[in-house]
């Protein structure tokens, strides 16, 4: 017998409602999309200092505690049709959506006060441009052994040459 949690309601994942939450009725606990989840949802519950995220991979239950202030800032994305607040992570993973499919007006001002409320930049991924790739520090060190590295060239010297004169060639 499977036990309820606090998260099930009459609302399963996957209807029509959009989230929507409030940011002065924190903590709140809530369902969330999750590609690599059983059933594709995880609970997401979130705090003012921390987010917890549960999900179950393959009948294995997890729970990750990350602090808020891991969290890179809150972010709009979407096109003009469907927009999305998003507190964004390094882990895409690990992103947690806040508001889904408001209108223009009142996506600004949630984005302003969750901004404000976590104390975290605001991020504009529309305008974002994708990193330039990185080179590598030295690509032709793995190439050569260190001693290699360190055997400092010498200085070619000059050597004398007697022109004129007979070579004379010491035998032991």
């Amino acid at each position: 017998m499977r036990r309820q949690t606090a998260t099930c309601g009459a609302h399963p994942a996957g209807s029509s409602r959009s989230l929507r939450l409030d940011p002065l009725s924190l903590p709140v606990r809530f369902d969330a999309h999750d590609p690599r989840a059983d059933g594709y949802v995880r609970q997401i519950e979130l705090h003012r200092e921390r987010v917890v995220l549960r999900r179950a991979v393959r009948g294995m239950q997890m729970a990750i505690n990350v602090r808020v202030s891991d969290f890179t800032g809150v972010a709009l994305r979407g096109n003009d049709e469907a927009q999305a607040l998003v507190l964004v992570h390094r882990d895409p993973s690990l992103s947690v959506p806040l508001l889904v499919g408001a209108d223009g007006d009142e996506l600004i001002e949630a984005w302003a006060i969750w901004s404000e409320l976590f104390a975290l930049p605001q991020l504009d991924e529309g305008a974002r441009k994708p990193a330039a790739r990185r080179r590598r520090a030295n690509a032709i060190r793995a190439r050569r052994p260190k001693f290699l590295m360190r055997r400092r060239v010498a200085m070619a010297r000059e050597l004398p040459v007697h022109r004129e004169e007979r070579e004379i060639i010491a035998r032991d």
